[in-house]
């Protein structure tokens, strides 16, 4: 990615894509970003449908030509937010920049108290880039198909009613399940759905897939890891009775009875900047012992940042 300063006269301008929370006002972080662009000459564009929630600073594009011009995309929510960041640029070699203005957020990278500083190693291409695979859904026998960042996840159409799925790997049969819902995840959403069903954690650097059934009632009963390689197969076998399939958390369609889902592990299908990789993955930890990740209480200490450590030290030490 060139800088401002490597691009030639008749260049276009260094652009960044903007992609909003649904709901909330992110009007302050949107004028820390405007106020940059008109100070460093860059570019700050967004879809048309955040006409309403931009201000008149920034350029609106269509979907076609966000993803044409945008050299970097920052995500102003949380983890519902940066997954639509990501879906709109897979494999297109764009990066995309998370300010938290959600809760957890374990995919975001900056507080928007971070951005005005963030936004200087964008431009100047300081940072790293951290790749995220995501899952290539298709119907088999069918059109539909999806792109799934944390998980896809099959239950009865029925409130608590429970389902049936068939597995096969590489075309061979390895079983069934049957219970509440089924939950096939990548590893960044092994913190998701899957993390809360008993799960594994799986590392992000991980090239694999998790199974992962919810309240079981026979068939497999546990986890199942497997390869980036591996084609999987998820089968209604039911005769009248379709699935629901949901898509990192939202409702996408239907399985109908004797169809069948076919699941494969999209490598490298996007690229997150990380502008500190330590301080990111320390804050990932703190977030996954919130959520009760055992740690014992010197780990938690070690998750402080050591000048906030001194800060309290010095402190104890005045007080005492």
């Amino acid at each position: 990615m060139a800088t401002k300063a490597e691009r030639s006269a008749g260049e276009r301008p260094y652009t960044i894509g903007l992609v909003l929370h649904p709901s909330r006002s992110v009007l302050d972080s949107i004028q820390v970003i405007t106020e940059f662009g008109a100070a460093h000459g860059v570019a700050v564009i967004a879809r048309v449908a955040d006409a309403d929630r931009v201000g008149s600073d920034v350029t609106l594009v269509d979907t076609e030509e966000f993803v044409d011009r945008a050299d970097a995309v920052v995500s102003l929510g949380g983890n519902g937010t940066m997954l639509g960041a990501m879906r709109l640029v897979v494999d297109r070699g764009v990066p995309v920049l998370g300010v938290n203005h959600g809760r957890l957020g374990f995919l975001v990278e900056i507080a928007p108290t971070e951005l005005a500083a963030a936004l200087v190693r964008l431009v100047e291409n300081t940072f790293t880039l951290e790749p995220h695979s995501c899952l290539d859904v298709g119907v088999q026998g069918a059109t539909a198909s999806w792109m799934a960042f944390n998980d896809v996840v099959l239950t009865a159409t029925k409130p608590f009613g429970g389902m049936t799925v068939d597995l096969l790997v590489n075309g061979a049969g390895h079983g069934y399940y049957r219970g509440d819902a089924l939950v096939c995840c990548t590893p960044i959403g092994s913190t998701a759905y899957n993390y809360a069903a008993g799960g594994p954690v799986v590392s992000p650097s991980s090239p694999s897939v998790v199974l992962t059934p919810v309240a079981p009632m026979s068939g497999i009963g546990r986890s199942v890891v497997l390869g980036g390689d591996d084609v999987i197969s998820l089968a209604n076998p039911s005769p009248d009775q379709p699935l629901l399939v949901s898509i990192d958390g939202v409702r996408a369609g239907q399985l109908d009875p004797q169809g069948a889902l076919s699941i494969s592990l999209h490598n490298d299908a996007v690229s997150l900047i990380r502008l500190d990789a330590d301080i990111h993955a320390q804050r990932a930890r703190v977030k996954l012992s919130l959520l009760d990740l055992p740690l014992r209480p010197d780990q938690l200490l070690e998750l402080i940042p050591q000048p906030l450590r001194e800060r309290a030290e010095r402190h104890r030490r005045a007080n005492s």
